[in-house]
């Protein structure tokens, strides 16, 4: 899936409204995570695997990636630009200490997806300006699902983040992650953000491929289209 067929979906009318992060529990390894995320709707899945090789990061994205194709769905690897290019990912996902944006995409060219992690306006402008199609921002409270976490930001924070962007004509997608509840959503989706990134919410719950359900329909009734 590349970059410019997004005019109708999810970087077009319809925000970036759910993405949803990869993790592992007791319960669930990563895969389980991704694919009980595709049952219940999600079609923006982010592989994240932090302290596994990339064998085993390579292996899971060959399993996860016809699973996505079948039903439409976007596959972001995160970190790891070669081996998003190499799998056939649509993108990659880079933190502040992963390759820069721009560097990103000179490797893998204009039509794949590049997202970039941002805690302040100046990392968001950092970013826009090496080129990125999406903004990750966070966290919106503490969570024990990321480690050498960023300052909170709360809801009074994005609402900071969105007006400054709108002052400075930054137009690019900005998701909402960290800590992020199904209770959030709607107070969330009023500071303005385009959408939300969900993890450890969905897989603490007793039903996570429900639960996923139940945040589409919320997500749904607070936004001017279809999020899905």
């Amino acid at each position: 899936m590349k970059r410019k067929a997004f005019s109708g979906t999810a970087f077009g009318p319809a925000p970036v409204c759910l993405q949803f992060i990869t993790h592992f529990t007791e319960k669930y390894s990563y895969t389980d995570s991704a694919m009980m995320a595709l049952e219940g709707g999600c079609r923006w899945i982010q592989l994240r695997m932090k302290d596994a090789g990339e064998s085993e990061i390579e292996r899971t994205a060959l399993r996860l990636i016809p699973e996505c194709r079948r039903r439409g769905a976007i596959f972001i690897i995160d970190d790891h630009v070669e081996l998003a290019i190499k799998t056939g990912a649509d993108g990659v996902h880079l933190g502040k200490n992963d390759m820069s944006v721009a560097d990103a995409r000179r490797l893998a060219g204009p039509d794949f997806i590049i997202g970039g992690t941002a805690n302040t306006f100046e990392d968001i402008q950092r970013i826009a300006r090496e080129g990125a199609d999406y903004i990750g921002c966070g966290p919106f409270r503490f969570t024990t699902t990321k480690k050498n976490l960023a300052p909170v930001l709360g809801a009074d924070g994005y609402e900071n983040i969105v007006s400054q962007m709108r002052k400075t004509g930054i137009s690019l997608p900005l998701v909402a992650i960290g800590g992020i509840t199904i209770g959030d959503i709607p107070d969330l989706m009023q500071t303005g953000v385009s959408g939300i990134a969900l993890s450890g919410s969905i897989l603490r719950s007793d039903h996570p491929v429900e639960e996923m359900k139940n945040v589409i329909r919320i997500l749904n009734n607070k936004t001017t289209g279809e999020c899905l």
